[in-house]
């Protein structure tokens, strides 16, 4: 979802260097986009504070986290260029869609309502539907599996490093979207576009 639904990179680091200036905690951009973007705040909490954290400390300072992240995107939040004709598309060609995302359920619920997108999506995988965080294969699977669709014959939207592995992990096909980093910053897919308009119609339903 996130690099990919909506473009919101920008918004996420500015959150997390409030949160993190907020704990006193050292913050470097770009190496806190490298390191940590694509994963769940399970695993990036565990690493950033570097001690062992409860399930529910975790998730008291994910809240506090996203909380800031809500309320400075709000008034940003839209899709990224070409998305809604894609899927528009897609659903009328009749393919599976799913989201795969390491967001929490609040952020995923804030993006789609504002979008009003839900409708174009088959089924929805967020955060709390799995226990390890890309770049595990798990969030790619479990969404391969709830539509149905044998992994090989699926096709990701990533934009992010685990992400991308993630989905290769799964033994998917994916196409990166520029959007978080530089392109020679990402791994080998399939395709790299900067938004859903460098699509041909005729890609996947011709």
């Amino acid at each position: 979802m996130d690099g990919v639904i909506v473009d919101n990179h920008i918004y996420h680091v500015k959150a997390w260097a409030v949160f993190c200036q907020k704990h006193s905690i050292p913050f470097d951009e770009n190496s806190f986009r490298a390191k940590f973007f694509g994963k769940n705040n399970q695993d990036i909490f565990s690493e950033l504070i570097n001690r062992r954290l409860s399930n529910e400390q975790i998730e008291m300072l994910g809240e506090e986290k996203e909380l800031i992240y809500r309320n400075i995107y709000k008034d940003f939040i839209a899709p990224v260029n070409g998305l809604i004709p894609f899927l528009e598309n897609l659903k009328a060609a009749r393919i599976k869609t799913a989201i795969a995302t390491s967001a929490p359920t609040s952020n995923l619920d804030f993006v789609l309502d504002h979008l009003k997108i839900r409708y174009l999506f088959n089924v929805i995988v967020d955060a709390s539907m799995v226990t390890k965080g890309k770049p595990n294969p798990e969030i790619y699977t479990t969404a391969a599996k709830m539509i149905n669709v044998d992994p090989k014959d699926c096709l990701v939207f990533e934009d992010s490093i685990s992400g991308i592995q993630s989905a290769h992990n799964a033994g998917m096909q994916v196409i990166a979207l520029v959007t978080t980093h530089k392109p020679e910053e990402l791994p080998e897919t399939y395709l790299q576009v900067n938004d859903f308009t460098e699509l041909s119609e005729n890609l996947f339903i011709g």
